[in-house]
């Protein structure tokens, strides 16, 4: 059998697409499945990308990409939890190369002041409990000292302190 005719009927089968895990069959109906929701739903697709005066882009957004996903997803059937016919879902997904969101500086600074007040009010909270106990055990250490002297027969355990 030649190559070619190897490869043809290999493709001819059904296999499982090593990106996706699922089979051709399902992947092509996925895909056949969303192309006829997208072209019965004309108004979606065109609200979707409109385009403005002020942009140059063929493809303009006025919906976020939240919403476009939530359209996406009300559409697309799922099996086994998975999008047929999509890879994986947006949000499972980290972006790394989109940019991180816009956030105020002065907002991170603040945040940072807070953070800093209670570091700091921790650490005095901790001097303040060690100091207690400090003067605790001195305060066990002389009542020992006291009750050998007032009974030196005994013996008494030798307790260490936590």
């Amino acid at each position: 059998m030649s190559s070619s005719n190897y490869f043809r009927s290999w493709i001819d089968r059904p296999h499982l697409d090593p990106n996706t895990r699922l089979l051709t069959e399902e992947y092509q109906r996925g895909i056949t499945e969303f192309m006829g929701l997208i072209h019965r739903q004309p108004k979606a697709k065109t609200v979707s990308q409109l385009q403005t005066e002020d942009d140059a882009s063929t493809a303009s957004t006025n919906l976020s990409r939240f919403r476009i996903n939530e359209i996406v997803e009300s559409s697309v059937p799922k099996k086994k939890g998975r999008l047929v016919g999509l890879g994986r879902r947006t949000r499972s997904v980290p972006l790394s190369s989109a940019p991180p969101p816009f956030v105020d500086p002065e907002v991170l600074t603040a945040q940072l002041k807070d953070k800093d007040d209670c570091i700091s009010l921790l650490k005095t909270h901790m001097a303040a409990q060690r100091a207690g106990y400090e003067a605790q055990r001195r305060l066990n250490q002389q009542m020992m000292e006291m009750m050998q002297r007032m009974y030196p027969n005994e013996v008494f355990p030798n307790v260490q302190d936590p």
